[in-house]
């Protein structure tokens, strides 16, 4: 099966990277749960709105702020054993222009089990059999555009059920899920 896995805060701990980095920065001390909805940041920082903090986020040491995430535990483990079971690992990431390459180098580093890589907004234009997504509105697109596939979300304090999503709250959650897909079974509740 073809698995459409989205990258920061399901594989890359965005929140934690950033956190670091700020607090790091600008001597404060934010909590690494701190985030507790979309687009937060701007609450949290001294950042007025996320163009100043995205503006920020472009030049950490030469590379942008994505080079220096962390894989939350599990995931990359969790990918290499559903893709030595046969299963296509499509990368679905959203980035700005001046961190693509830092994404590949991500990639690289990490060593994901992949050969194909989406950078784009509209993920719902890669067609995939399962999707693992944490961005409410990309859940909901995908879900409205890709309505026969099983789009499962991974839940974060920042996201909120959406009708027509399977939840899953681990990896563990996920390599199940792909195994009753796989399976033919109706995606379950977990």
């Amino acid at each position: 099966m073809r698995l459409g896995i989205d990258l920061d805060g399901v594989v890359a701990d965005f929140n934690t990277g950033w956190i670091s980095r700020y607090n790091a920065e600008f001597g404060t001390d934010i909590p690494f749960d701190a985030v507790q909805s979309w687009d937060a940041i701007p609450s949290l920082t001294h950042f007025r709105h996320m163009g100043e903090f995205w503006k920020w986020a472009q030049d950490h040491d030469g590379r942008s702020m994505f080079r220096h995430l962390e894989p939350y535990p599990g995931a990359v483990e969790a990918l290499w054993w559903l893709a030595r079971r046969g299963n296509h690992i499509v990368i679905l990431t959203t980035k700005p222009h001046w961190a693509i390459h830092d994404t590949f180098e991500w990639i690289a580093e990490h060593r994901l089990p992949t050969r194909e890589v989406h950078i784009l907004d509209r993920k719902w234009e890669v067609d995939c059999d399962v999707y693992l997504e944490d961005a409410p509105h990309n859940l909901e697109e995908l879900v409205r555009r890709r309505p026969s596939r099983v789009v499962a979300r991974y839940v974060r304090p920042w996201n909120d059920p959406v009708e027509g999503a399977v939840d899953v709250a681990s990896w563990e959650d996920f390599k199940q899920l792909v195994l009753a897909v796989g399976d033919g079974e109706s995606a379950p509740v977990l």
